[in-house]
C-alpha cells in the first residue's frame, strides 16, 4: 500500500470514527439481542460438547472400551476444537465474524446428528472431532464479535456471562441425558442436540457484522453503514439524541498477516502467557470433568445416578460465572483469574480426597464454582489482549493451546487410573490450575476498563 492510500484511509477512518461512536453507545435492547443470540447458540454448542460427560459411562459398556480407549475417544472432541480455533478464528479476522460464525454452527449440528449413527468407535471418534471443529471454530469469533459490540465498560461482564452458559449449557446437557438416556440410549440424545442447531442456525443469520471489523478491513461504507443502523436503533430505543463521540482512536497498522501480529512487538508476552495459561487450565479441568461420570461409576454409582450428581454438583458453576463476571469489573482482570484459578486447585485437591457422598457433593459444587468462573474469565481476558486485525487469531490460538491441554488431559488421565488410582486425577487437576495462576500473575497485563483501541496501542 502507498503512502497516499494509507493516508487516504486513515482520513476515512477518523471521519466514520467507528471506536468512538461504537463507545458512546448506552447498552439498549439492540446489543442485548445480539448478544442474546451469540450467547444462545453459544449455549447449544456447550450442550454437545459437555455431552460426552455423561454419555460417556453408556458408551464404554456398549463398545467395551478400555480406560484408555476411553482417554482418545474423550479427546477426539478437543482435536477438533483445536483445529476450529485455528481455522475459524484467522478466517473470522481475514473473511469476516458472522460468516464464519454460521459455518461453524452447520459443520458441528450435521456432525451431532452423524453420531448417532456410529457403528463403531473409530467412526464416533471421527464425528466428535467434526464436532470439535464446529464448536472451537465458534468459540474466538463469539469472543471477537461480544468484545467489539459491547462498551469497554461492560465488555468483560457480558463475555463472561456468555461463557457462564457454558455452565448452564453443561446442567442442560445432564438433564438431557439424564432423561433421555434410560429411555432411548445415547443415540438419540445426539440427535436431540443437533436438531438444537437448526434452529440456533436460522435465529443467528440476523446478526450484523461487526463494523469495527469492516473498518479495520478498509471497508469504510459498510462500516459506516452498519453504525447508522445501530445508532438508529439504540436511539429509539433510549428517546433521545446521542451524545457526541469521542475523538478518533487512531489504531496502529498491523501486519497484515494476523498469525505474524500476535508474535510481534508487545503481542509476544500476551502471546506466551496467554498459550501457557490455556494449556494448563484446560489441562486441568478436562483432565478431572472428562472422568468424574466415569470415576463415580467406578464406585459404585450406577450411570444414571452418577449422570445426576454431576449434573447437580455442576449447577455450581451458574453462581460461580456471575460472581466472576461482576469480580472482572470490579476488581480487574489479572486479580479475578488468578483467585478462581487458586481456588480451583483448592477445591480439586479436595474433592479428590473426599471420602464420602455428602463430602464430594459439598466439595464438588464448590469446585464447580471455581472451574466455571475460571472459564468465564480466560474468555473475557484473551480477545481484549489482541488488536482488530488479529483478535479471532490470537483468541482462537489461545485456546488451541488449550485444546492441547484439554486433549491430554484424558490421556493421561487413562494411564494415571490405570497406575496410581484416583487421587492421582485430582492432583494432576490441582496442580495444573496452580501453575495457570502462576502464570498469569507474573505475566499478565491488566485491560480493565480499556477501550480495545488503546490496550491495542
Amino acid at each position: 500500500m502507498d503512502a497516499a492510500t494509507q493516508i487516504g484511509g486513515q482520513q476515512e477512518a477518523a471521519r466514520i470514527n467507528i471506536p468512538g461512536r461504537l463507545e458512546r453507545l448506552p447498552m439498549t435492547g439492540y446489543q442485548r439481542r445480539i448478544f442474546a443470540v451469540i450467547a444462545t447458540a453459544w449455549l447449544v454448542d456447550q450442550i454437545d460438547v459437555a455431552l460426552l460427560t455423561f454419555l460417556l459411562a453408556s458408551i464404554t459398556l456398549e463398545f467395551g472400551l478400555t480406560p484408555v480407549q476411553i482417554g482418545f475417544l474423550a479427546s477426539m472432541t478437543f482435536l477438533g476444537q483445536l483445529v476450529g480455533n485455528i481455522l475459524a478464528g484467522s478466517s473470522s479476522d481475514l473473511l469476516g465474524r458472522r460468516w464464519t460464525f454460521q459455518v461453524t454452527m452447520l459443520v458441528w449440528g450435521v456432525a451431532s446428528i452423524l453420531a448417532a449413527f456410529s457403528w463403531s468407535v473409530g467412526a464416533l471418534m471421527f464425528f466428535r472431532f467434526l464436532i470439535g471443529v464446529g464448536v472451537g471454530g465458534e468459540a474466538p469469533v463469539a469472543q471477537a464479535m461480544v468484545s467489539e459490540f459491547v462498551p469497554a465498560e461492560s465488555r468483560a461482564k457480558y463475555i463472561a456471562i456468555m461463557e457462564g452458559f457454558w455452565a448452564v449449557g453443561f446442567v442442560l446437557s445432564g438433564a438431557i441425558s439424564y432423561y433421555v438416556l434410560p429411555l432411548a440410549g445415547w443415540r438419540w440424545v445426539f440427535v436431540i442436540v443437533g436438531l438444537l442447531a437448526v434452529f440456533v442456525f436460522v435465529v443467528r443469520r440476523n446478526i450484523p457484522e461487526s463494523p469495527r471489523w469492516l473498518a479495520d478491513r478498509r471497508r469504510y461504507a459498510e462500516a459506516d453503514a452498519v453504525m447508522r443502523d445501530m445508532e438508529k436503533s439504540v436511539e429509539a430505543r433510549v428517546g433521545r439524541a446521542l451524545p457526541d463521540p469521542k475523538p478518533y482512536r487512531f489504531a496502529a497498522v498491523h501486519h497484515s498477516n494476523p498469525f505474524i501480529t500476535i508474535f510481534q512487538g508487545i503481542y509476544l508476552k500476551r502471546t506466551i502467557m496467554a498459550f501457557s495459561l490455556w494449556f494448563f487450565a484446560l489441562l486441568g479441568y478436562f483432565g478431572l470433568n472428562s472422568w468424574i461420570a466415569v470415576l463415580l461409576s467406578q464406585q459404585g454409582f450406577s450411570i444414571t445416578k452418577s449422570v445426576g450428581f454431576v449434573t447437580l454438583i455442576t449447577t455450581g458453576g451458574i453462581p460461580g460465572f456471575i460472581a466472576a463476571s461482576i469480580l472482572l469489573e470490579k476488581i480487574g482482570r489479572k486479580p479475578t483469574t488468578g483467585i478462581f484459578l487458586i481456588m480451583s486447585a483448592v477445591m480439586a485437591y479436595i474433592y479428590g480426597h473426599s471420602v464420602d457422598t455428602t463430602s464430594l457433593f459439598v466439595s464438588g459444587f464448590v469446585m464447580q464454582f471455581f472451574t466455571f468462573g475460571m472459564w468465564s474469565c480466560l474468555y473475557a481476558y484473551t480477545p481484549e489482549l489482541y488488536p482488530t486485525s488479529a483478535r479471532s487469531t490470537g483468541a482462537g490460538c489461545a485456546s488451541a493451546a488449550g485444546r492441547i491441554g484439554a486433549i491430554s488431559g484424558p490421556i493421561i488421565v487413562g494411564y494415571i487410573v490405570q497406575n496410581v488410582g484416583q487421587v492421582g486425577v485430582f492432583t494432576l487437576g490441582a496442580a495444573s490450575f496452580a501453575v495457570a495462576a502462576i502464570l498469569v500473575l507474573a505475566l499478565g497485563v491488566e485491560t480493565r476498563g480499556k477501550i480495545l483501541e488503546d490496550i491495542s496501542s
